[in-house]
């Protein structure tokens, strides 16, 4: 199967890896709490496309970004520095996929790195969440 550069999505090859990884499950406090929408249970990670990164010459090896947002329990539980935590974690985990056998028919990650910092970031309802970016180096 040949792949072109805009099969090489950044969130279709981090999402299934996050969702899959025994470190995020256990950071998050259980499966099923990684997707690209902010969704209960709490905390939960999104996963989704992030507004920067470098799409090069749109011929090979790009470095788009992605965003992670880890949310909290509406109730505000648990805390900021928990929900930090468990954020790096989930970055963590993301940093190991290029060490990762590669899938056949899957785009080649070959690194991936923060594009920037954490930021806590409440929704207006006060709902917790903290923000960060990763850049995320592939090609087809």
């Amino acid at each position: 199967m040949s792949l072109d550069l805009a099969s090489a999505d950044p969130v279709s090859a981090l999402l299934p890896w996050l969702q899959q990884h025994p470190a995020v499950a256990a950071a998050l406090g259980g499966p099923d709490r990684v997707s690209g929408i902010a969704e209960a249970p709490w905390p939960h990670l999104r996963v989704t496309h992030g507004p920067g990164g470098d799409l090069r010459t749109l011929t090979w090896a790009t470095e788009p970004e992605i965003t992670l947002e880890v949310y909290g329990d509406p109730g505000g539980w648990p805390g900021q520095a928990e929900l930090r935590h468990i954020l790096l974690t989930c970055a963590t985990a993301a940093a190991e996929l290029p060490e990762a056998p590669h899938r056949a028919g899957q785009p080649v990650v070959s690194g991936v790195r923060p594009s920037g910092t954490l930021v806590w970031s409440p929704l207006v309802d006060g709902q917790p969440r903290w923000v960060m970016g990763l850049l995320v180096c592939m090609h087809p």
